[in-house]
């Protein structure tokens, strides 16, 4: 039994929350952030209920996380004592295994037109990283990136996918959102990208591990959440010479040759650096860390 009151954090990925309405359970109260949040949290701990709030990023908004965090600082002590900040619903390594999971479904003479809401400039180049090991380790020769809002569109990445030879093209998208087909005579929908109790399942798995990081460690995720949007940005990109970091008590430098520019995740809640040895295991979760 799910414990407490569940509430979903939502950015852009979502429209805000609304299209999550279908996927998750009435229960959940789906908020924007900021003063939303606060009062959804204020009026469920005034009645005495506990609070998991789950910010709903596919792993394109970390600065989602990190809003939610400091929302939550404005509560008082005793508000925040039955209050908890859960992981983020799913992290890019995520994203590339739910499409990659969707893709392998489709037939492998279609184009993958992977779609998303467009961001800020960070998060949309990295989608093109993601769509990039969707076909690496997939079946489909074309696999594009349009940006709702964005360069380039979906119809403009419909018109790509032709001129490189592709006579059906699906839409596959990378967030909760699900992009209207630009052109129904050469396109098809591919989503949307989690089905209503897969969506349950890995939610259900962060409230879950919040409460047992809570109950076992005195753990509220509030610092954790904090720092999510640590690496992301001009805050983490470095090119030539190597520089020195400390992250939560620990420190480690980098040397880069060629001119590199790139970006690492950290588990900022370790002893050690997360750098990963593959390519593919970096990005590709387990079937357990699916949930």
């Amino acid at each position: 039994m799910r414990r407490g009151t569940v509430v979903a954090v939502c950015g852009h990925e979502s429209d805000g929350g609304q299209a999550l309405r279908d996927l998750v359970d009435p229960r959940v109260s789906c908020v924007s952030g900021g003063r939303e949040l606060l009062r959804r949290v204020r009026a469920s701990r005034s009645r005495g209920e506990d609070v998991c709030v789950v910010p709903m990023t596919l792993g394109r908004d970390p600065e989602l996380v990190a809003d939610a965090a400091r929302t939550l600082l404005g509560l008082t002590p005793q508000e925040r004592a039955g209050t908890v900040l859960a992981e983020p619903f799913g992290t890019t390594g995520h994203l590339v295994g739910w499409l990659r999971a969707a893709a392998s479904r489709l037939p492998e003479d279609r184009a993958l037109l992977v779609t998303a809401p467009s961001g800020d400039p960070f998060v949309d180049a990295d989608l093109f990283r993601t769509a990039r090991l969707v076909r690496q380790y997939g079946r489909h020769r074309i696999v594009e990136v349009a940006l709702t809002g964005g360069d380039p569109d979906p119809a403009e990445g419909v018109r790509r996918c032709r001129l490189l030879g592709a006579e059906r093209v699906v839409l596959l998208p990378a967030a909760w959102t699900v992009p209207p087909v630009p052109d129904p005579g050469y396109c098809e929908p591919g989503g949307p990208l989690l089905t209503a109790p897969a969506t349950a399942g890995v939610l259900d798995a962060r409230v879950g591990d919040a409460w047992h990081r809570h109950d076992r460690h005195g753990d509220d995720g509030l610092p954790r959440g904090l720092t999510a949007a640590h690496d992301h940005g001009h805050s983490h990109s470095h090119g030539p010479g190597g520089h020195d970091h400390d992250h939560g008590g620990h420190s480690h430098s980098h040397s880069h040759s060629h001119s590199q520019s790139h970006s690492h995740g950290h588990s900022h809640g370790a002893a050690t650096p997360a750098h990963a040895t593959s390519p593919v295991s970096s990005v590709l979760p387990s079937s357990r860390s699916l949930r």
